[in-house]
């Protein structure tokens, strides 16, 4: 259907199928396509039956999703891209949605009066949603597929708490948080109460609005508050750190930016620098990692955090052996093999794959027990994934590395970032 690849993101009016905005692709569906992925959505309504995802015979992959009974978002993904899952386009859906939510609000989205209104209005949700649709520089930031926090660990946390508790108290709130490179590294208490969407969400908002230096911002919170705004007072303390709050009319924010930010952020220049240094690196200095690691993904169940770290692989390759994905592949596949295991393995709370594949129902099914680690050996690598009552651990590997040995070295590398970092 797509003429290049990628995905294309449609939004239409769920009772008259009135196109409201596409996203996406650079070749737009033609008209008639659209109105047909609305009219078969429509009539499987009629029927009784819920049409969620489909795949044509040229692999093309099509997922609805109605909100609110008032808004349809269809996601259509290309035969030529098969690094698009399903459960990443069912992501996309909802975490469009909820940046429409969290720019416009609720109540406007539910109650459509003036369609030609609610378009312009739309206009101011695109940044967001083409943020969702191409990360571009964000390919390590993996909270719009996990819905988990995306996290840094930085060396003088204490230091970074106490001036963020102090500057959010002295902004009349607290809720507030410190952003590095699109990453958390300290909040306060209130803000990690905030539904582990509503703070990827907000980490996303921050980094479109990363080319001003301080901003004034209305936002809706999809959960705690999708119908009264909150003002979101960002300012950028330096290129790429980000501090924000949220907070009522007051502080005024020429008040926060002429009066809070250089009395409690200047004397940190040095940490902040020093933090920034070390996303470059690692979001974790002092973990050591196996040389035969190319990436990993540790989920905290229980916080809904995350952290992304990069391997370095040291060991020397033999000149037949496979080149070693570069940096950028890494993260697709580590994304990939996430999606792969907790479709198939670690599916509590999850997508369960769809209905369309009977034979990966089945198998997701047949288990008499909760699978609490699986391996995955590719042409580019291995992967291995394991989960406890309180983390999950997607690990990729160079194919240097014994198979036999992925499960020790995952569970002890799981064993020494919990306790080196308390993560």
């Amino acid at each position: 259907m797509l003429q290049a690849e990628g995905v294309q993101l449609l939004c239409l009016t769920a009772s008259s199928g009135v196109p409201l905005f596409t996203r996406g692709s650079s070749k737009q569906l033609p008209f008639s396509v659209i109105g047909s992925l609305n009219g078969v959505h429509m009539f499987g309504g009629g029927q009784g039956v819920q049409l969620s995802c489909c795949e044509t015979d040229r692999g093309d992959r099509v997922v609805w999703r109605v909100f609110r009974e008032s808004v349809m978002l269809i996601a259509v993904s290309s035969s030529g891209d098969h690094t698009v899952t399903e459960l990443q386009l069912c992501r996309l859906l909802e975490n469009t949605w909820n940046c429409m939510v969290l720019v416009l609000g609720q109540e406007e989205l539910s109650n459509v009066r003036n369609v030609e209104r609610l378009k312009r209005d739309l206009r101011s949700c695109y940044r967001l949603i083409d943020r969702l649709l191409d990360r571009g520089e964000d390919e390590s930031v993996m909270g719009d597929l996990t819905h988990c926090a995306d996290c840094l660990l930085p060396q003088n946390t204490s230091l970074l708490q106490e001036a963020l508790d102090a500057f959010t108290q002295a902004s009349e709130s607290e809720f507030g948080c410190l952003l590095i490179r699109g990453r958390v590294a300290v909040a306060t208490e209130k803000w990690w109460r905030l539904v582990s969407q509503e703070v990827v969400l907000l980490s996303l908002l921050m980094r479109c609005l990363s080319g001003t230096t301080s901003c004034d911002y209305p936002v809706f919170l999809p959960v705690g508050s999708p119908t009264v705004a909150h003002r979101l007072l960002r300012f950028q303390l330096i290129q790429g750190v980000d501090v924000c709050t949220l907070c009522g009319p007051a502080p005024s924010l020429h008040h926060s930016e002429t009066e809070l930010v250089g009395r409690f952020w200047s004397p940190l220049m040095d940490i902040l620098h020093g933090c920034l240094e070390q996303t470059q690196h690692s979001p974790a200095p002092s973990i050591a990692l196996h040389p035969d690691i190319l990436a990993l993904l540790l989920i905290n169940r229980e916080s809904s955090r995350s952290l992304s770290l990069p391997g370095c692989h040291t060991t020397v390759t033999p000149q037949d052996a496979p080149p070693v994905p570069s940096t950028l592949r890494r993260w697709e596949l580590l994304r990939l093999f996430y999606t792969f295991a907790v479709t198939r393995y670690f599916t509590t709370g999850e997508m369960v794959t769809s209905q369309a594949d009977p034979l990966q129902e089945d198998f997701s099914q047949g288990f008499c027990h909760v699978p609490l680690h699986c391996y995955l050996v590719t042409e580019e690598c291995k992967c291995y994934g394991l989960q406890t009552p309180q983390h999950q651990l997607f690990l990729l590997a160079a194919l240097s590395m014994p198979t036999f040995a992925l499960r020790s070295v995952a569970t002890q590398t799981l064993t020494s970032i919990t306790a080196t970092t308390g993560f």
